[in-house]
């Protein structure tokens, strides 16, 4: 596992944007915290490490928002589906298993549809601007993976 403090929202996208310079075509991550807890400035580090030129912003009333940048991302919101959302013929496999890097808030609603492997990523406010980010690896990729974050992470 992965855990960091950041003291800025600046900190949370560097965070981000250097876990990005590490994903796949294919990779999904959950972000998992409360209401202001970070979830879209962490997508926003995210987008910037993946190339993405764009503004980013939350996904709530769009479902998923769609950005071009090295490879996709796939930025969605599935809270106001609720448990339907995993039901629902969406698509949402399409991007799970698609050329892009997935991004799911309120991933609990679609976990069934969740590939085996895949990045849990749960931003906790502790202050003001400080956050406690801890990210865990579902399957041997990631793993890995964290591990090099861990040694290479700029916070």
């Amino acid at each position: 596992m992965f855990r960091r403090t950041t003291h800025s929202p600046e900190q949370t996208r560097a965070v981000a944007e250097r876990l990005a310079r590490l994903l796949q075509a294919g990779d999904v991550l959950t972000l998992t915290g409360d209401l202001g807890a970070g979830k879209t400035t962490f997508t926003q580090g995210l987008a910037k490490g993946l190339g993405v030129e764009e503004p980013v912003s939350s996904p709530t009333f769009m479902l998923i928002r769609e950005y071009e940048g090295r490879l996709p991302l796939y930025h969605m919101d599935v809270y106001r589906l609720g448990e339907q959302a995993g039901s629902e013929d969406l698509g949402i496999e399409e991007y799970l298993y698609g050329d892009g890097v997935s991004v799911i808030e309120w991933a609990e609603f679609v976990q069934p549809l969740l590939p085996d492997d895949y990045l849990q990523v749960t931003i906790r406010k502790t202050g003001e601007s400080e956050r406690r980010i801890e990210i865990a690896g579902h399957g041997v990729r990631f793993a890995r993976m964290l591990e090099e974050l861990d040694e290479t992470c700029p916070i």
